[in-house]
């Protein structure tokens, strides 16, 4: 079963006896098991047709009997597993008759991280019940989802000031679920989001700093470049985010560099490289500031940093430090 069908069909009222929610996408998957909760069971007898089991904490045999209890002034009773992935082996024997015949009138619910389709267990779930995956958003994708949280809100948003958002907040999806209801509170009566709101609601000191940097690096200007390095860091990013950020600002950089090599309008680099409009001018400028050769010590001097911090961990961003000074100071092989 496909998410958008899970949702279809609870949200009409028409759940079925087992689901297994799974993926690498935690968010999704927490919002599905939340509609479970909203559209099956009254806040009224929530007390009395709901049981939330953890996998670390519970027993097959509790989950049975919880789930063939009936259910209390309602239709259906709804009985979820979360961490389902860390039931012991026992719990799965146990549960494996309950799945062959499942109570009509209860839902139970189990949320994992991943499903072993070489388990008789999940062979056996995928003959009686339902296994839904929730995968982690390509970014393309990540506009559209969300133009569907605002769209959930009733209000519509237009392709650019959707992916303005994702570009100023990042690719959380709880995170720009976030920021959607503030939006949405934002334009009150409106029936539209704007870029112009995004601009004005949405948090983009990170974005403004890491451009700051960018830039910064571009002029070889050190001491203005371990400013804004230090102000990142000073705000809580993990050395290791803002490796993150700088490899994917210098991979933008790098395919701008090439595209303007090839006589790209402005227009098409914004396309290329889902850079929104308002900032493309800046990137060109920032692309400009290297040579094409540049960024191949640059690259490899940012994955050597990568594995070092994750082999021995930085938690003072010493790493970054250096590598704004090498930089800056053309002490980089190709500077």
């Amino acid at each position: 079963m496909r998410p958008d069908e899970l949702e279809k069909s609870v949200s009409a009222g028409a759940a079925g006896p087992l689901y297994y929610l799974y993926g690498d996408e935690p968010y999704l998957t927490s919002r599905a098991e939340s509609l479970f909760q909203e559209k099956l069971i009254s806040p009224d007898f929530r007390d009395f047709n709901l049981t939330v089991f953890y996998g670390n904490e519970c027993k097959g045999g509790e989950i049975v009997e919880s789930a063939l209890t009936l259910p209390f002034f309602t239709e259906r009773r709804l009985v979820i597993v979360r961490r389902a992935g860390d039931l012991p082996s026992a719990a799965y024997d146990l549960l494996l008759p309950y799945l062959q015949q499942p109570s009509a009138s209860t839902s139970l619910v189990f949320v994992g991280e991943k499903v072993d389709l070489r388990r008789k267990f999940f062979t056996e779930f995928k003959l009686h019940g339902q296994l839904v995956e929730f995968k982690k958003l390509y970014e393309d994708k990540i506009p559209g989802f969300v133009r569907s949280e605002v769209a959930r809100c009733g209000k519509r948003i237009d392709n650019a000031a959707a992916e303005l958002l994702v570009y100023l907040a990042g690719s959380n999806l709880r995170e720009l679920a976030s920021q959607v209801e503030k939006l949405v509170l934002f334009v009150g009566a409106r029936d539209s989001v704007t870029a112009d709101d995004v601009r004005e609601i949405v948090s983009d000191t990170r974005v403004e700093t890491v451009f700051s940097l960018a830039n910064a690096l571009g002029e070889r200007n050190a001491s203005k470049g371990l400013r804004a390095l230090h102000t990142i860091l000073g705000d809580g990013e993990a050395p290791l985010m803002v490796l993150f950020m700088l490899t994917k600002h210098f991979r933008q950089l790098w395919t701008v560099r090439e595209m303007l090599g090839r006589k790209q309008s402005p227009q098409d680099i914004s396309k290329a490289t889902r850079v929104p409009p308002f900032f493309v001018n800046g990137i060109i400028a920032q692309a400009k500031g290297f040579r094409e050769q540049e960024f191949i010590a640059i690259f490899e001097r940012l994955f050597a940093m990568d594995l070092a911090m994750k082999r021995g961990g930085d938690k003072t961003g010493s790493q970054l430090e250096r590598f704004v000074i090498e930089l800056c100071g053309r002490q980089l092989a190709g500077g």
